[in-house]
């Protein structure tokens, strides 16, 4: 028998306090009737004797303590989930929004998931194809990895997510049923249209669930829809035995929203104002990629973040980088410069990169021209610093050598158009047309076997 509480404590913001409670429970799910019609859904964030208190999903607006009668249900927060999800659009909560009726459920899920056992953990082995040279030649993206996309205000990361979307693939020969979560969090109406539309004119709609919590929506909401997105990415991989990429964007309006419900809870802030578990609730999200021994499927994550002032340091990119395995790095002096997409590849890396590439992955001599390309692009930023010194003209020949590399690498590796998407044999290939414009014992970094196959191979 379930009881109704009538009245509050405290309104506060998003959260509101209920006192005189008998058996709440951490995390449980309550549902809010105001004024007798508006129906409104929260979750239990903190129970301290008779007292808890509740997130408000649909936020506090017009509530007061006389006018709410609130029942809790017993449970946490759960979803409907069946592979009919693919090609839906939800809101935030798991709700579909885009007109076609509510989903037929074969079971449901609790959003907060379960942690997965380190010893039925498999490691990740192959490789998925972006389609994208600078992150399948150099960073290459790994089945069951969690690889962040550290960008900027103003950055084209919304361009490059939808890239991803639009091409990624399990490679060219793979048989294995592949999709894409993908959840936004906190942003305007305009961008979420643009998503929607780029995947529908691109076709790939029918593999794609989207989960959308734009900028209007309730604060509280972001803080749930990553843990609904990843909850539905584990049904479709663990149960279905499906390989699912999983795109989040922006972990930033997440860690923003948890910052403003944590200060309308009164909780001390640690480093920038954020909360002291900033670290612990990123861990929550980002450990719910990897691959379970048996199951047939995957969760690879692509977490996207803006980074408040281009700070590499700020507790956001930073305790994401603690948790993840490497990151993707958007430049914003590349994107002045007209590149697209404007990776800088020195700071970024792929640290699972060397367990999911090379013969019987890609191809043989995929290590060795991504070592050599990172080793002349280094290089690159020695000869640029010293021409600014002494000029260009009293440079060496070698030094204008790597000019000229770098000015190839940056305008014919790395740059390509949002439609170009590229197989990891051309990206390869195209590696090697740069690296040919370097003397032969320059290329340090690459096996003699290697580099006797492929120097000479003019296409």
């Amino acid at each position: 028998m379930s009881i109704e509480y009538l009245g509050l404590s405290e309104v506060n913001g998003p959260l509101v306090v209920l006192e005189g409670i008998n058996d709440a429970s951490y995390e449980e799910i309550v549902e809010i009737t105001v004024d007798g019609k508006d129906n409104r859904l929260g979750r239990i964030v903190e129970v301290y004797n008779d007292r808890a208190v509740i997130q408000v999903f649909e936020g506090s607006d017009n509530m007061s303590l006389r006018n709410t009668h609130t029942r809790l249900t017993g449970e946490p927060m759960k979803i409907g989930l069946a592979p009919s999800i693919l090609g839906r659009t939800f809101n935030g909560v798991g709700q579909p929004v885009d007109g076609f009726g509510p989903i037929v459920a074969e079971t449901r899920r609790n959003v907060n998931g379960l942690p997965m056992n380190p010893v039925s953990r498999e490691y990740p082995r192959n490789y998925i194809r972006t389609g994208i040279s600078a992150i399948d030649g150099l960073t290459t993206l790994i089945r069951g990895q969690k690889l962040p996309i550290f960008s900027g205000n103003g950055l084209p990361h919304d361009q490059l997510a939808a890239q991803i979307v639009k091409q990624a693939s399990l490679g060219e020969d793979s048989e294995e049923e592949f999709a894409i979560v993908f959840a936004a969090m906190g942003v305007k109406y305009d961008v979420a249209d643009y998503f929607r539309r780029t995947f529908e004119e691109s076709g790939v709609s029918d593999h794609v669930a989207m989960f959308l919590n734009l900028a209007d929506d309730p604060v509280v909401e972001r803080l749930i829809t990553p843990k609904v997105a990843l909850t539905a990415a584990e049904y479709l991989a663990f149960e279905k035995g499906m390989h699912i990429l999983v795109i989040l964007t922006d972990m930033t309006a997440f860690a923003e929203a948890l910052r403003e419900v944590s200060s309308s809870k009164g909780e001390i802030p640690s480093r920038k104002g954020y909360p002291g578990y900033l670290y612990s609730e990123f861990a929550t999200i980002y450990e719910r990629a990897g691959i379970i021994r048996g199951s047939g499927g995957s969760v690879t994550q692509i977490p996207i973040l803006t980074m408040p002032n281009d700070d590499i340091t700020h507790p956001i990119p930073d305790l994401t980088g603690y948790i993840t395995e490497g990151q993707i790095v958007l430049d914003r002096t590349l994107h002045g410069q007209g590149v697209y997409p404007p990776i800088n590849v020195l700071p970024s890396l792929s640290r699972l990169m060397k367990d999911g590439i090379g013969e019987g992955f890609t191809r043989k001599d995929h290590q060795d021209v991504a070592n050599q390309l990172f080793s002349c692009y280094a290089r690159v930023g020695d000869a640029r610093a010293l021409a600014s010194v002494i000029g260009e003209d009293e440079l060496s020949p070698l030094d204008k050598k790597y000019l000229e590399f770098g000015e190839s690498f940056e305008r014919e590796f790395v740059r390509q158009n949002e439609e170009e998407n590229r197989t990891i044999y051309e990206t390869l290939d195209k590696g090697w047309e740069l690296l040919r414009m370097l003397p032969r014992e320059e290329l340090d970094r690459i096996n003699t076997k290697i580099l006797d196959e492929f120097y000479g191979a003019e296409e």
